[in-house]
């Protein structure tokens, strides 16, 4: 079968390259660029805490060595602390990582599968699609004809893949402007991110009412400056004087020593592609959708969707056409990239607004540092990561199903689990692999060998149940998971999150989720197709 053609080689288009090799699923990479990215320290990312775990998972570097996981974080306002917050030892923390370092670590992983090829100096220019595949044209030094079962666009916010198909990519022009700046600099806070708004010093022209500081390793920092609306040129003079005068008011002194490594511009737009799927041909990250005020994070998103779509393209890929299932990373995706529009249109207003009976409300300027706190730390109204409790593919109607901590359609909690060959392993681990993976919450067997338990009790019901499942599966045990009783049997997607949790062993209710989740029956016509293939 054809591979699958990724057009783009940023961030999103690596990892869902990565992904789809952990799947044993052959992808051809068309790189716009000359195959390298140039070091920009004012160009970083904020990942969460799972998203990060997804990057160290399928890159197999500890990036909480070449990036920052902060300490804590504290919102200020004026010379007044008004939020703190301190991630303690092993406590999930966002990671903040120069986006080249990202990169360079996934290009270095790519360079050791087989199955992915990267072609640089390769620019798309034309794309068509039939029911058995998609055919792209490149031009450039390396221009010809691709042959690909789908193409997936991660081809940034000027996507062409977007344009060739004509779909249209409404929203909001400059929702913020910040002058940033990367510098070498010893500041007050170790290891913490900051918010200052309405910093008590001023500066000559256009002032910025807040800046955010967002640590790096080796004594690097990022500095973002929110501009007044409009299209004033930030000039070198204004950002050192704006430099200066921060540094000095942080240190209540005058400006300590510091050495300017990169500067820039960051410009904040929202928009949201009206499709993200036309037949073979999808879109992912920025082609599909930007976003990033008030501290909101793109990127993550965009290594979301290479996660939910992965396991969906594998799962097609190897077992052959499934529309539901393919139909669903639209569905879910995007109404989780809306939903965080929407919040942040609701909510820009309140905190960018100025004057008015706000002024005078008790407590409302500490509420408003909350709520960028969230979408910073990524929690809260502005930040936490999406749900699929929504989603095609949630199972109806399980008469066995119960509660536990996690909603169904969230993200699984990280526990220790023992795979089928008797090793302990984190469940996280276990994702990513095309399959979907059963735990069974069974008290006690951690402290014994594999071999006394997996015979005796609900074990070889359970391990026939998941033999015939309609899909994939993996078997694991755990001691327990938050909220669930003992014999609680969870379902868990190959992203990573919960399908559902059942009461027992209940063979028919663990088939029928475990079918949902895959998209249901394939049709006739679609077995058809595939067997064509």
């Amino acid at each position: 079968m054809d591979p699958v053609i990724i057009v783009g080689a940023g961030p999103v288009g690596l990892t869902l390259a990565l992904a789809l090799a952990r799947q044993e699923v052959p992808s051809v990479v068309l790189d716009e660029g000359p195959g390298k990215d140039e070091p920009r320290l004012a160009r970083t990312v904020v990942l969460r805490e799972d998203t990060a775990a997804l990057m160290e998972r399928l890159t197999g570097v500890p990036l909480g060595e070449a990036g920052m996981r902060w300490s804590g974080w504290r919102s200020m306002r004026r010379r007044q602390v008004t939020n703190e917050v301190v991630f303690g030892e092993g406590e999930p923390a966002p990671l903040h990582i120069a986006q080249h370092v990202l990169t360079g670590a996934l290009r270095t992983a790519l360079a050791r599968e087989r199955l992915v090829k990267i072609t640089v100096d390769s620019r798309l220019d034309s794309v068509e699609q039939e029911p058995s595949g998609v055919t792209a044209h490149t031009r450039g030094p390396r221009g010809t004809w691709w042959r690909g079962s789908h193409l997936i666009g991660c081809d940034g916010p000027r996507s062409t893949v977007r344009k060739l198909l004509d779909i249209r990519f409404p929203g909001r022009t400059a929702v913020e402007r910040h002058a940033v700046a990367a510098l070498r600099v010893e500041l007050p806070w170790d290891g913490e991110a900051l918010l200052h708004r309405t910093p008590p010093w001023r500066s000559s022209g256009p002032s910025a009412g807040e800046v955010t500081g967002r640590p790096l390793p080796d004594g690097v920092w990022r500095l973002d400056w929110l501009l007044p609306p409009g299209k004033d040129l930030v000039t070198p003079e204004l950002l050192v004087a704006r430099v200066r005068e921060t540094l000095a008011g942080w240190s209540e002194g005058p400006t300590p020593e510091y050495e300017l490594l990169d500067t820039g511009v960051h410009t904040v737009h929202h928009r949201l592609a009206r499709r993200w799927r036309v037949g073979r041909i999808l879109l992912a990250g920025d082609a599909a959708h930007l976003l990033g005020a008030l501290g909101t994070q793109g990127l993550d998103e965009g290594l979301r969707d290479a996660d939910n779509l992965a396991w969906k393209l594998g799962l097609t890929w190897h077992h052959g056409p499934h529309e539901a299932l393919l139909d669903s990373y639209q569905t879910e995706r995007r109404a989780v990239v809306a939903a965080r529009l929407r919040a942040a249109d609701q909510v820009l207003p309140l905190l960018r607004g100025s004057g008015g009976i706000r002024s005078y409300v008790p407590g409302a300027a500490r509420g408003h540092d909350v709520l960028l706190s969230d979408g910073h730390l990524g929690r809260g109204q502005l930040g936490a990561p999406g749900t699929y409790a929504g989603s095609p593919l949630a199972p109806q109607h399980l008469e066995a199903e119960v509660p536990v901590d996690t909603p169904l359609g969230s993200a699984v909690e990280d526990v220790r689990v023992t795979a089928e060959d008797g090793s302990f392993v984190q469940l996280r681990d276990r994702l990513g692999r095309g399959r979907l993976l059963v735990v069974l919450i069974a008290p006690g067997t951690g402290v014994w060998e594999r071999r006394h338990w997996v015979s005796a009790g609900l074990m070889p019901r359970l391990a026939a149940a998941v033999t015939a499942l309609p899909t994939p599966a993996e078997l694991l045990v755990a001691e327990s998971y938050p909220g669930a009783a003992a014999h609680t049997v969870l379902l868990v997607r190959p992203d990573g999150h919960l399908v559902t949790a059942l009461n027992g062993v209940r063979p028919a209710d663990l088939y029928a989720a475990a079918e949902a989740a895959a998209g249901g029956k394939a049709t006739e016509e679609a077995t058809a197709g595939s067997a064509a293939q």
